[in-house]
C-alpha cells in the first residue's frame, strides 16, 4: 500500500473543544484477543508517560472542556499508579471511566480507584462459555471478569459491559445478552470488530458471514422489544456488510482526541497508522495547541479536504467522508473515500470481503501479539 503522496488542504474550521478523551495508559495487557486494534507496534512500558505527566495533560484536558475520559489501554489496571491518575482526572473535573478486562481487579484495587473519584467501569468479555472466552483472550480470564463485575456492582458504581462481536460468538449473542443482564450490567456494548491494529492482521479468522448478522441483527431488535430500556443494548454496525460510511469519531478532530501512552496525540485511536501524519506529543506541545492546530487535527477537519465524490455527497456533513484509517488500511490513501461506502469507486474491495466471508468452526483463533510488554 503507498503512503500519501502529499497533504490534502487543511481545514480552515475552527473547531469547537473536544468533550471526550480516550487516555490509554498503556500497550501492556495480560489478555491477547485477536481482535485488539491497538497498533501493532506497540508502546513499551518504559516508554509511556508517567504519573505526573498524565495529570498535565488532563488538567490542559479540563481547561480545553474535556469532561469524559475512558481510562484504556492494553490493561490500565497494569498502573500502579493508577489512582493518581484518576485522582488527577476528578481534579480537572472529568468524569472517568475505567475500561478494563478486570484482570487483577479486587476489592482493595476497586475502593482505592472509587476513594480517588473513579465513577464508572466498562468490563470486557469475549463469550458467554467460560472455556471459549478464554480462548478468544488467549488467557484463563473469564472467572476473573465475573467476580470484577460483582465488585463493581457492589461498590455501586455503573457498570458497561463490552463485546467485540466476529465470527467465533456472534451465533451466542443472546448468551451474551443473558450474562450482562445477569452481571447486572447498565449498558451492554455489541460492537462488531472494527478491523485496525491486530484485527486487520487477523481479518480473515475475524470476519462473520452475511447470514450471521443477519441473525444477529435480528436478535437485538428482538431483545430490546423485551427490555423497558434498562440495559441499555448498543449495536456497534459492522464496517464491511452495509454499503454505509460510518462517521470517524463524529468527525476528524471534531469532538475527541486520544492520548497514546507515549503521549502522542491523535483524533482516533488507529490514525497513528497513517504514514505523513506528523502526529504531536503532550510532552512538546499544550494540548490546546494540538487540538486546534496541529496537522494530524486539521489535516482531514471538516469538508475542505475532500475529493469526489465525497465533495458533492450531500451526505459529506454527516459521515465526513468515512474513516481515514480504513481508507488508508485498504487502498493506502488516506483522503480516498472510505471503500465501506456504496458510492466509493473502490467500494467492490470490500464487498467481495464481505461476500468471501463464510461461516466457519469457532476453533483456530491464534494468539496476535508476540510478547507481552
Amino acid at each position: 500500500m503507498a503512503a500519501m503522496t502529499g497533504p490534502p488542504e487543511r481545514s480552515a474550521v475552527r473547531p469547537e473543544p473536544p468533550w471526550a478523551l480516550l487516555a490509554e495508559l498503556t500497550h501492556g495487557c495480560p489478555l491477547h484477543c485477536p481482535y485488539c486494534s491497538n497498533p501493532v507496534q506497540l508502546v513499551s512500558r518504559g516508554a509511556e508517560l508517567t504519573a505526573g505527566e498524565w495529570a498535565g495533560v488532563l488538567r490542559q484536558a479540563g481547561d480545553l472542556g474535556v469532561v469524559s475520559a475512558h481510562l484504556s489501554g492494553g490493561e490500565p489496571l497494569l498502573r500502579s499508579d493508577l489512582e493518581a491518575i484518576v485522582a488527577a482526572a476528578d481534579r480537572a473535573g472529568i468524569h472517568t471511566q475505567l475500561v478494563t478486562s478486570g484482570a487483577g481487579l479486587g476489592r482493595a484495587r476497586l475502593d482505592r480507584l472509587v476513594g480517588a473519584g473513579l465513577r464508572s467501569v466498562q468490563l470486557s468479555v469475549q463469550h458467554a462459555d467460560a472455556a471459549t472466552s478464554d480462548r478468544i483472550a488467549g488467557s484463563r480470564s473469564f472467572a476473573g471478569k465475573e467476580r470484577a463485575a460483582r465488585l463493581i456492582r457492589a461498590a455501586g458504581l455503573p457498570l458497561g459491559v463490552n463485546v467485540v462481536l466476529h465470527r467465533h460468538n456472534l451465533d451466542a449473542l443472546d448468551a451474551l445478552i443473558d450474562l450482562g443482564v445477569s452481571w447486572g450490567a447498565d449498558r451492554i456494548e455489541l460492537a462488531n470488530t472494527q478491523f485496525y491494529g491486530w484485527a486487520l492482521r487477523n481479518r480473515a479468522e475475524l470476519l462473520p458471514s452475511r447470514a450471521q448478522l443477519d441473525r444477529a441483527r435480528q436478535t437485538v431488535r428482538r431483545r430490546r422489544a423485551g427490555f423497558d430500556g434498562t440495559p441499555e443494548l448498543v449495536w456497534v454496525v459492522p464496517d464491511y456488510f452495509d454499503g454505509n460510511a460510518k462517521p470517524c469519531m463524529g468527525g476528524w478532530g471534531a469532538v475527541s482526541l486520544t492520548v497514546a501512552p507515549d503521549g502522542t496525540t491523535l483524533p482516533c485511536p488507529a490514525a497513528a497508522s497513517i504514514p505523513g501524519l506528523n502526529a504531536s506529543n503532550v510532552r512538546d506541545h499544550p494540548l490546546a495547541w494540538i487540538w486546534n492546530h496541529s496537522p494530524a487535527f486539521t489535516r482531514y477537519r471538516g469538508t475542505a479536504w475532500m475529493r469526489e465524490p465525497c465533495r458533492s455527497c450531500d451526505l459529506r456533513e454527516q459521515d465526513f467522508g468515512g474513516c481515514r484509517c480504513q481508507a488508508f488500511a485498504l487502498i493506502g490513501d488516506a483522503a480516498a473515500t472510505d471503500p465501506a461506502c456504496r458510492l466509493s469507486p473502490d467500494h467492490a474491495l470490500v464487498r467481495d470481503l464481505a461476500d468471501a466471508a463464510a461461516e466457519r468452526p469457532t476453533t483456530g483463533l491464534g494468539r496476535p501479539r508476540g510478547a507481552d510488554l
